[in-house]
């Protein structure tokens, strides 16, 4: 039987937990080597495994509390910390953490922040300071996750899609990104802007605005806003996303960024 077998009958309670351990196992460990992803594009869509979320909530399951050390620092925990970093190419700032399950390729940069267990990071993205990255969540190449952003975990149910950060996208100061929203590759988030799968997301660069949910279009450039609704006690706005811009093909993405950043007067 697969190891995908064992996993989705555990999982399913058809199997005991013990018959698939050494399967789960060995799909955590892939995890870790990047051998295997929660989510992968295939011809422009996202595709989400679910039976590798499935082995990473069974994971919880099959492993005990322990005590196991860091350096100067000691945890407390069922999931070991990431180990042959340097080997790697990932540097990780104390107290940054990169959980085991997690992968990083080579030239991601953790400051004082958090990857959690399924999640992927991209080539030269930077987990700037007190940023957390959810489980399973996917993070593409040349992202900059600026301080204290939180983009969400999204671990059950399985069949849920995680939330997508695409490459090249800059996710300004203390932003939040949850449940399964899509960032295509490019786009911009202002600081504080959050955007939840219900959040409108209205593109207001046109005659007409254009509303849209749960994907940031690519190389858009976002910032928080409001809007009126009427209620029984009165009228009062509530969140949602703004679109004000687009950034323009270059082939520097740095210049095009701060270009976005002072033209549309979006604080990082």
């Amino acid at each position: 039987m697969t190891d995908r077998s064992l996993i989705d009958k555990a999982y399913a309670g058809e199997i005991g937990l013990a018959e698939a351990a050494d399967a789960v196992h060995r799909v955590i460990a892939q995890l870790d080597r990047g051998d295997l992803r929660v989510a992968e594009k295939d011809n422009g869509t996202w595709v989400v495994n679910t039976w590798i979320k499935e082995a990473i909530s069974l994971y919880f399951r099959i492993t005990e509390v322990q005590t196991f050390g860091a350096g100067p620092f000691e945890y407390h925990d069922k999931i070991p910390t990431k180990t042959g970093l340097a080997e790697q190419g990932i540097r990780v700032v104390p107290p940054g953490a990169v959980r085991y399950g997690a992968f990083c390729e080579p030239g991601v940069v953790v400051m004082p922040g958090y990857v959690n267990i399924g999640a992927y990071v991209g080539a030269g993205t930077m987990v700037d300071t007190w940023a957390t990255v959810g489980s399973c969540a996917q993070i593409g190449q040349g992202v900059h996750l600026s301080g204290g952003v939180g983009i969400g975990g999204v671990l059950e149910p399985p069949g849920a899609r995680p939330v997508i950060i695409e490459d090249g996208a800059f996710i300004g100061s203390r932003s939040i990104v949850v449940e399964g929203v899509i960032v295509e590759e490019g786009a911009v988030l202002g600081a504080n802007t959050t955007i939840t799968a219900s959040t409108p997301i209205i593109d207001v660069t046109g005659p007409e605005a254009i509303e849209t949910r749960g994907r940031v279009p690519a190389n858009s450039v976002v910032v928080p806003g409001t809007r009126p609704k009427e209620f029984p006690a009165g009228s009062y706005n509530l969140q949602c996303a703004l679109i004000i811009g687009h950034r323009t093909e270059s082939t520097d993405k740095k210049t095009s960024l701060n270009d976005a950043l002072r033209t549309f007067e979006v604080q990082a």
